[in-house]
Order: structure tokens, then C-alpha cells, then sequence
């Protein structure tokens, strides 16, 4: 690496913990990044909804942010209340993938999550931040014949290795999708993840691919991972990733109650000072 950096961050896991503190020492090292002249932004599962105020916590303002694993990319706009407004979104019709998953899982909690992000729920479930305006409660048949950007599947009494022989069986070639720590299942666009939203991103803003830097933890992080290093980029596991994500990585960094994203940072940054 010997230009400016594009460094990509996960939020859940590898920025922010369980009760949404700071991984300790992020914010610092995020700033240090910026003030050396690279490009800090981020890349999520979640909405915009839920991102937008993690953003201005850490104090910074990329011209890009990718949500929805990959299928949201907001752009800076500063006629917006947040800052942003809504740039690229891909979308798909869910219909005959909530018609597989409501056979075997019938009491699971559904959201839908649409290209003008407003989110439809079946039932409330706390780390959805479900107290936003752009949310409201309906029946699964709702989502059904309409052109969402996201899927998101709760399903509490089952485990994450439930979650994924379950997507082994019935199987989902028709989309992308991730499964997460808890039983907590993601389903985006076919084709769409992280990687190939900041694609998009480092395009935009002319960064060579040897360049990018992404750290995360879960696998839906699989997909920026090995689209970073694929181009010589830098993939970061963070210490509690599960092993199909540390395959995929190029560099292991500390948990993220250890600051892992500021030991990554600061590596970083140290090696561009002696390249």
C-alpha cells in the first residue's frame, strides 16, 4: 500500500459492542486515519436508520456509506437532516423467499426493509431501532409482491447452527444472504454484498484496489473480504470471527473488546509512515 487508503469498517462486532460503546481506542485511531488523508467510512448490515448516528459519533463524514450489506449506498448530502441521502439501492421481490422460510419458520420475526428505507415488521424486536418514523408493523403477506432491498429473519428460539442447516436445506440460490452470530438471518439481492457495493464506492473515488482496507467480523463479511483481496487489497478478521471468516482474511487483528479495529488502524498507519 503507498497511496491513499479507502479503509472500510464493520460496525456490530468490529466498531461498536453489544450495548453500542466504542471498541476502546476506535474513535482516536479513526481520526488519526483521517487526519493522515485516507478515506474512513463504513460498511453494514444495517439500515441507514441505524447507522446514521454511529457516523457522527465517530466524527466523520466519507462521501460514501454502504448499509443493507451492499444494497444501500448513501452519498453525503447536505440538504439532508442526516447528512445523507440515498445514492444506489438494489432491490428484489421476496415473495418466494418468505414463502420458503414462513413453511419452516412460521413464528419467526420478519423485516422488510424498502429502497426509500422504510422498514416493515411483523413483530418488535429490539436491535431493529424499530422507534424511527420510517418503520411500522404488518403481516408477512404485506412484504409479499413488492421490491425490497433487504430481509432480515429473527428467530429466537433457534440457534445459529439451526439457522444455517436450515439454509442448507431449502436453499437460496435466488439471493445473497448471511447468517450472523445469533439466529439472525440476512437476505439481500442476488449478487449484492459488501464488496460489491465499496467496488462501487472505490471507483467513485479513484482509490487503487492495493489500497482498500476493510475490517469486520461476521460473515457477512465474507463477500468484502475476499473482494479486497482479491485485489491485493487488506482484509482484517477481527479476533472473535468465526473460522470461514478468518479463511477468507489476509490479517487477524484483536477482539473487539480488545480495540482490534485501532490495533489494525494504527498498523496501518505505522507502515505508511516507513513505506
Amino acid at each position: 500500500m503507498t497511496g491513499r487508503m479507502l479503509v472500510a469498517l464493520d460496525l456490530d462486532g468490529t466498531v461498536v459492542l453489544e450495548d453500542e460503546s466504542f471498541s476502546p481506542g476506535v474513535e482516536a485511531a479513526v481520526r488519526r486515519t483521517v487526519e493522515a488523508g485516507h478515506i474512513v467510512t463504513i460498511a453494514t448490515g444495517r439500515s441507514w436508520e441505524a447507522t446514521s448516528y454511529i457516523l457522527h459519533r465517530l466524527a466523520i463524514l466519507p462521501e460514501y456509506v454502504v448499509c443493507s450489506n451492499g444494497a444501500a449506498i448513501l452519498s453525503r448530502d447536505p440538504n439532508q437532516q442526516t447528512g445523507y441521502a440515498r445514492h444506489t439501492t438494489e432491490t428484489f421481490d421476496a415473495t418466494a423467499v418468505l414463502t420458503l422460510l414462513r413453511e419452516q419458520l412460521p413464528d419467526a420475526n420478519y423485516l422488510a426493509e424498502l429502497a426509500d428505507g422504510t422498514r416493515l415488521y411483523t413483530q418488535y424486536v429490539d436491535d431493529w431501532g424499530l422507534e424511527r418514523e420510517t418503520a411500522r408493523q404488518v403481516e408477512l403477506e404485506e412484504m409479499m409482491g413488492i421490491e425490497v432491498a433487504r430481509i432480515v429473519v429473527v428467530s429466537p428460539e433457534h440457534s445459529e447452527g439451526d439457522f444455517l442447516e436450515l439454509v442448507d436445506q431449502i436453499g437460496l440460490q435466488q439471493v445473497s444472504y448471511a447468517v450472523g452470530w445469533t439466529a439472525w438471518l440476512d437476505i439481500a439481492p442476488k449478487g449484492v454484498d459488501k464488496g460489491t457495493a465499496l467496488e462501487q464506492v472505490r471507483q467513485w473515488q479513484g482509490i487503487d484496489p492495493a489500497d482498500v482496507v476493510v475490517i469486520g467480523d461476521g460473515r457477512n463479511d465474507i463477500g468484502m473480504f475476499q473482494w479486497a483481496a482479491s485485489h491485493g487489497g487488506r482484509a482484517f478478521a477481527m479476533g472473535q470471527a468465526p473460522p470461514e471468516v478468518v479463511e477468507v482474511s489476509t490479517d487477524i487483528t484483536g477482539t473487539v473488546q480488545e480495540g482490534g479495529v485501532a490495533e489494525a488502524l494504527d498498523l496501518l498507519l505505522a507502515r505508511a509512515a516507513t513505506s
